[in-house]
């Protein structure tokens, strides 16, 4: 008999699981934006520093420009041709390429364009990182939230720009994993942190409290 309550009350916390993940959902979606929008920002500017070749530099922005008015085929060729260079621009290149794949709708190809950038040789840390953060993110929530838990693990080290992003993410996996304590706690981290951007504080505080109440 009592194991047949065991097994009622593990069903009722995966659906509380479950409900916690439908409903933080565009949560995740708006993460992953702001990841992207931070790692944009520092690629333009090193590259910028880096690299002063005005021809592919103006063909980065027509690409942009194409985007702007709903031409993403056209600005995707324009990325690749960039990619294809090795120039200054080419990696901020394939991040914007990979970035069009997600706002497709298609995450599977977005997570495998992140993958390549990330296993890309003599990349910078800064770049290969944010690459693989972006795979992870994409990768929720159909990937196995295990494999999300290692890859995340090596930026979760104090002192990597990206640690509190990968807590961020790891407390995600964690839940979808159906670990909601280690979750839990991880939310509470990154709450009482002064370290961590105030956004982020906020939404873990938010996360926390839902996960006590559940």
């Amino acid at each position: 008999m009592s194991d047949i309550f065991r097994e009622i009350d593990e069903e009722l916390r995966r659906d509380n699981l479950l409900k916690l993940w439908s409903r933080y959902r565009r949560y995740i979606l708006a993460l992953a934006a702001l990841v992207l929008v931070i790692a944009g920002g520092i690629m333009a500017w090193r590259n910028y520093q880096l690299s002063q070749r005005h021809a592919q530099s103006a063909r980065y922005a027509s690409a942009l420009t194409l985007i702007r008015e709903g031409k993403e085929a056209e600005a995707a060729k324009v990325f690749d041709a960039i990619a294809r260079e090795n120039g200054g621009y080419a990696t901020l290149a394939l991040f914007e390429k990979a970035e069009l794949l997600g706002k497709s709708g298609d995450h599977k190809a977005a997570a495998a364009a992140y993958d390549r950038i990330a296993s890309a040789g003599g990349l910078d840390p800064v770049f290969r990182d944010a690459a693989t953060l972006l795979s992870v993110m994409y990768s929720m929530p159909q990937g196995d939230p295990h494999a999300a838990i290692d890859r995340l693990a090596p930026m979760t080290a104090a002192g990597n720009p990206w640690r509190p992003t990968a807590l961020e993410l790891t407390a995600l996996a964690r839940l979808q994993s159906g670990d909601k304590g280690s979750a839990t706690e991880l939310y509470k981290r990154l709450a009482d942190d002064p370290t961590v951007p105030q956004a982020m504080r906020a939404r873990a505080a938010e996360m926390a409290t839902a996960l006590a109440s559940s």
